[in-house]
């Protein structure tokens, strides 16, 4: 069989067998496979990568290989501008909606505490997430390598911490969130957008304590679920403030 020599750089390297990782490799492949396939078999989603360059020059995940081809693959760039080379995508995707599979429900409410669009649905099925994740351009968020193999989808992230904690602040460092946060406007049972509601129209609604102690009062337009600045709120303003402390120190 022909073969060519690969190199994965930065965090593709975490989906390879330790003794190909960070270096070139000669690798034997099917003539005609695309450099997709190629990708992809050595177990790396091609939400992954962004950048292909072949013998130096760009090319699309359709580039079909040839034999003494050499392939360097690199990750997602958010933090520089790479327009003078072929992205893989049309362009970047700022305005970030998330798709969140059923593993991750406490990571889809700690981004919606920090105001970002994050469905989660904990009784559906893969088809059901890729065709949402399609349809309505949301990154969708897994642990599962496979489901981001499915051709048809393009905005991916594996996340590989398996703390909801770490998995955020993983997340917020890759995709460069931090100046992104509008927090305590959505609802993080619902993902409804939450917006201020005087006292007298749900004064019936709140226990005693909070009716006497509390003035200010924001309701989700979906489900409902009124929110007040009681000492949940600054437990949740300490945990966003701490997000600035490197994954390495959590």
């Amino acid at each position: 069989m022909p073969e060519v020599s690969l190199r994965f750089y930065e965090e593709l390297n975490d989906f390879l067998p330790q003794a190909l990782r960070k270096r070139s490799f000669s690798y034997k492949f099917r003539p005609k496979s695309s450099v997709k396939h190629l990708i992809e078999s050595l177990g790396v989603p091609h939400t992954e990568v962004e950048v292909i360059l072949v013998n130096g020059e760009s090319v699309d995940f359709t580039y079909a290989v040839q034999p003494d081809d050499c392939i360097s693959i690199y990750p997602v760039f958010e933090s520089m501008d790479i327009t003078p080379l072929l992205r893989l995508r049309s362009r970047p995707l700022r305005s970030l909606r998330f798709m969140a599979d059923a593993h991750l429900g406490k990571l889809a409410r700690y981004l919606r505490l920090l105001g970002f669009d994050c469905l989660f649905f904990n009784d559906t099925g893969d088809k059901n997430l890729v065709r949402i994740s399609v349809e309505q351009g949301r990154v969708l968020l897994t642990r599962d390598r496979d489901l981001l193999m499915h051709r048809v989808i393009t905005r991916g992230c594996f996340i590989h911490a398996t703390r909801p904690r770490r998995q955020l602040i993983e997340l917020v460092q890759r995709l460069q969130l931090a100046g992104m946060y509008n927090p305590f406007t959505r609802c993080m049972e619902c993902n409804g957008q939450m917006a201020a509601v005087e006292k007298p129209r749900i004064e019936d609604q709140l226990p005693g304590r909070v009716r006497r102690h509390y003035n200010d009062f924001w309701r989700c337009d979906e489900c409902g679920r009124i929110y007040w600045k009681g000492s949940h709120y600054r437990e949740m303003r300490a945990f966003i403030d701490s997000l600035a402390t490197p994954l390495t120190k959590q």
